[in-house]
């Protein structure tokens, strides 16, 4: 007795004989017919990539596997779409990743009166200040470093952050 999946057309064969019906499977279920010729010729090529493959029923496997991409494409567009109406949202300089003009120069000015506020620090209240705030050292070390107690690096540094905050016109 020989075997039958030696006598049985490859999926290739199947899918150029049965392409329109195929076409026709897909956009009964999923409503276009432009994208049911998308999804079955995406199968064609996924099964031209592949290694001859044999079935025994290949228009059955060929509808499941047409299916199955047609899902995909779907939840793939669903996604897309999100993301797209998310970045609709936002709004354009963020959207863009840049900046616009204003709030370039806003931020600068910003920066220039931290820097001005920082400057007109008391000195020891300015170097325990930058030393913690802006190059991130613990207080612990900070009051190693300069040989006073943690909680004079603490008082000094809510000290510099109000009166960063009185320079910047902030609560």
């Amino acid at each position: 007795m020989s075997d039958s999946s030696s006598t049985s057309p490859s999926l290739v064969s199947s899918l150029t004989r049965h392409y329109e019906d195929l076409v026709d499977y897909v956009r009964y279920r999923f409503g276009c017919k432009l994208f049911a010729r998308e999804i079955v010729h995406n199968v064609c090529v996924h099964l031209l990539e592949k290694p001859a493959i044999e079935a025994r029923q290949p228009i059955a496997l060929l509808k499941r596997i047409s299916h199955n991409m047609a899902v995909n494409e779907c939840r793939a567009e669903s996604v897309r779409n999100r993301l797209i109406e998310s970045m609709a949202e936002l709004p354009e300089n963020v959207a863009s990743g840049t900046p616009d003009h204003a709030a370039r120069l806003d931020a600068q000015r910003q920066v220039d009166l931290l820097a001005r506020a920082i400057e007109a620090l008391p000195p020891r209240c300015k170097q325990v200040f930058i030393m913690h705030k802006i190059h991130d050292i613990p207080q612990s070390e900070v009051a190693l470093r300069l040989g006073i107690s943690v909680k004079m690096v603490e008082r000094h540094t809510r000290l510099g952050l109000a009166a960063c905050k009185q320079y910047l016109g902030r609560d």
